[in-house]
């Protein structure tokens, strides 16, 4: 029952945090039979939560043995059937023995239960995967099972520490464990755990974005934030995903074949960058020949209809809860600190206390002043739905100021504006082109 409860709530909690979280390649996940996902790991407990409160299946996850004794993590971790990992440097250095650790993961999938692994050891906001310890092939080899299957599972985030932010759990192609025989201790081979090892790196690499260094990621991710604008087409996070994974790939090819052109487009690219910047615009801008008075019009009442309807309850939400959003996200960047990983853990967590003191607060006053009913209706109705409805509200607030900027530019810079059009659809002509040269 624990387990459902944490369940419901940090599913909620994380359909808070991230406007859209998706989860893409469900149909090669097994529903039955013993399944080990491997994942990457670039954004502390947020990574652990995706799986465990989206998962098809219940997943069993091992976790690093520090959190066993943390309060009220260490129960929620126990809730979800963890297994703890030890590791030296959680053990100041010491020599540590994880028999017990893999002995328990084989015999849950021997039982046919669905058990996660990262394979990287620890969460971190490196460019590249870091090497692959070698416990998850230990794992699987030692069950002996000829039916085990390993799932890679690429977790993808926008922006990982920004609220309101995209997400994705990309599921790759499953691995087959391949029979090795055990020795004495029932341990696989080490060429056997080395081969497999390989291949998990190479399956969960097909599945993540990674790259030299965090000036190419960054330049890869504005880039294909311009590709897509230029389409004007709606695209979804997995989609997007792809098209960073191929614009790396064509970085890098690039680079190799023909560094002046790159080079060239990446001028490109900086020069309508700082163009976008003087105005004030995104790349998503609107087109001239997409912008009408009619439509503009009918925009403006439709967003001032919906936000007059909605703002006296949003103005309640903003002052009830903007205390509490500031404070969580002080705590964040304290406990966080220079460990960009650990920040978006550090204000989910926060949000989750002190959002439900926020309402408690607002409850007892309520009931103090106006009785007991009214108490619980301020604290369990009207706080949390007027916080949802300041949430909508300054989200639409913000769309509606960024379409009437770009209409005021329609209306006094329209020329520049079309110039802006047509750069960021002939950056999208000329990355077409380029993928045909390095195909």
């Amino acid at each position: 029952m624990l387990r459902r409860v944490v369940e419901q709530i940090f599913g909620v909690a994380l359909r808070i945090f991230f406007r859209r979280i998706e989860l893409d390649g469900l149909s090669r996940v097994p529903s039955e039979g013993p399944v080990m996902f491997v994942l990457n790991h670039p954004n502390a407990l947020i990574d652990p939560a995706f799986l465990l409160c989206l998962s098809p299946r219940p997943v069993s996850f091992l976790a690093k043995a520090p959190l066993f004794k943390t309060p009220v993590l260490g129960a929620i971790v126990r809730a979800f059937d963890s297994i703890p990992v030890y590791r030296r440097q959680d053990e100041g250095g010491a020599r540590v023995d994880n028999q017990d650790t893999f002995r328990h993961a084989r015999e849950l999938l021997l039982r046919g239960r669905a058990v996660a692994i990262f394979p990287e050891g620890t969460s971190h906001s490196d460019p590249d995967l870091k090497p692959m310890k070698t416990g998850a092939a230990r794992i699987a080899l030692g069950t002996g099972l000829e039916d085990l299957t390993i799932i890679p599972a690429g977790l993808f985030y926008t922006a990982k520490a920004r609220f309101r932010s995209d997400a994705l759990v990309y599921f790759g192609a499953p691995l087959s464990v391949p029979y090795a025989p055990l020795d004495a201790r029932g341990e696989p081979p080490p060429g056997a755990v080395a081969a497999l090892t390989r291949d998990i790196d190479v399956a969960l690499r097909a599945v993540t974005l990674h790259g030299d260094d965090h000036e190419i990621l960054a330049l890869v991710e504005r880039t294909s934030e311009i590709f897509a604008a230029a389409s004007e087409e709606a695209w979804s996070v997995a989609e997007a995903f792809e098209l960073r994974q191929k614009l790396l790939t064509g970085h890098a090819r690039l680079r190799a074949r023909d560094p002046a052109r790159l080079d060239a487009l990446v001028a490109r690219v900086l020069r309508y960058e700082r163009d976008l910047a003087e105005l004030g615009l995104g790349p998503d801008h609107l087109a001239p020949h997409n912008i009408t008075f009619a439509a503009s019009l009918r925009y403006a009442l439709r967003s001032l209809f919906a936000l007059g309807i909605v703002f006296p309850l949003a103005l309640a939400g903003t002052a009830i809860h903007y205390l509490a959003y500031r404070i969580s996200g002080m705590v964040a960047a304290r406990v966080a600190g220079q460990f960009e990983d650990m920040l978006a853990t550090g204000k989910l967590l926060a949000a989750m206390t002190f959002f439900p003191l926020t309402w408690l607060v607002v409850g007892l006053g309520a009931g103090y002043a106006w009785g007991l009913k009214a108490g619980l209706v301020a604290g369990l109705l009207f706080a949390p739905i007027a916080g949802w409805a300041a949430l909508h509200f300054w989200e639409r607030f913000a769309t509606v100021r960024a379409a009437a900027h770009g209409l005021g530019l329609f209306l006094v810079r329209r020329n520049l504006l079309a110039h802006l059009s047509d750069e960021r659809r002939a950056i999208r002509a000329e990355i077409l082109a380029l993928a045909d040269v390095v195909a």
